[in-house]
Order: C-alpha cells, then sequence, then structure tokens
C-alpha cells in the first residue's frame, strides 16, 4: 500500500502547466512546509519540504483557490523517478501526487496565521445563510469554478 496524507502550508503558488496534444490536461506543483511533530530540546520547530503533482481538475483547483501560505490537507501516494540533466547527471525524485486536496482551514484564520505568506484572493461573491435550512446559499457567479456540480 502506498498511501500519503499531509498537512501544510505552501511555500509559493503553485505552478500550473498544460500537457500538449489533443487532449489537455493541467499539471500543478507546489511544495508543501508540514511542520515536524517533534523538535529537539533547544531547537526551533523544524518542517519537511515536499514536493507535490496533481493533475486534471485538482490542479486547475489548486490554480484556482490555492496560494502560498494556504494551510491544505493532501491525500495522495509517493513516486519515485529520475532523468538526466543537461549535464549528463542523474537525477532522483520524489513527489506526493496528490489525488485529493482539501482546506485545513478558513480563509480568515488562513489570513491571520499565513505569517506574510498570504496573497490577495481574487474577488469571489460570498455564499450568504439561506432563511432556516441550515444551508448556504451558492451564488450564481461561482457555480461553474466548484469541481461538482450543484
Amino acid at each position: 500500500m502506498n498511501k500519503v496524507i499531509l498537512c501544510g502550508r505552501l511555500t509559493r503558488d503553485p505552478e500550473v502547466r498544460y500537457s500538449s496534444g489533443e487532449n489537455q490536461t493541467a499539471v500543478a506543483r507546489y511544495t508543501l512546509a508540514v511542520d515536524r511533530r517533534f523538535k529537539r530540546q533547544g531547537d526551533e520547530q523544524t518542517a519537511d519540504f515536499i514536493n507535490c503533482v496533481v493533475f486534471g481538475r485538482g490542479a486547475e483547483f489548486a490554480e484556482n483557490y490555492l496560494h502560498q501560505g494556504t494551510k491544505i490537507i493532501a491525500e495522495g501516494r509517493i513516486q519515485t523517478g529520475s532523468y538526466t540533466n543537461k549535464d549528463g547527471q542523474r537525477v532522483y525524485t520524489t513527489d506526493v501526487v496528490v489525488e485529493n486536496q482539501e482546506f485545513a482551514e478558513s480563509k480568515a484564520a488562513s489570513a491571520n496565521n499565513a505569517g506574510g505568506y498570504q496573497q490577495a484572493a481574487p474577488s469571489r461573491p460570498e455564499p450568504t445563510q439561506a432563511a432556516g435550512d441550515g444551508f448556504m446559499n451558492i451564488p450564481d457567479a461561482i457555480e461553474e469554478e466548484l469541481p461538482f456540480k450543484v
């Protein structure tokens, strides 16, 4: 079994590219800073910086909604690979191929806790509370951006 679950903050905005060919697929790459659970006595908190890649609709979601400093939970698998660089040297890679990603905190908490990481997100209509039924109304302008059908 190859299963990874990470919780961390993006170190920079996702880098998104599209595959060439007839059926272009979005490919997003980002790095998550994941705090280590324990620290040595006297040391500051340390983090691991984990390279992540996500494809298709998930990559489009990352491009539109994830920004430097955003705290997310990413679920996927580890994938290793290698390539030969321009100097003829073999370079080995380890990435997490993200299959599911979601926000780990509210937008307001993210802005307060980002420590300078948060960048202004594009303005979008805010959901409004419906009268008494417990569900939020989704503004019409945002429906086509959602990763599911309303």
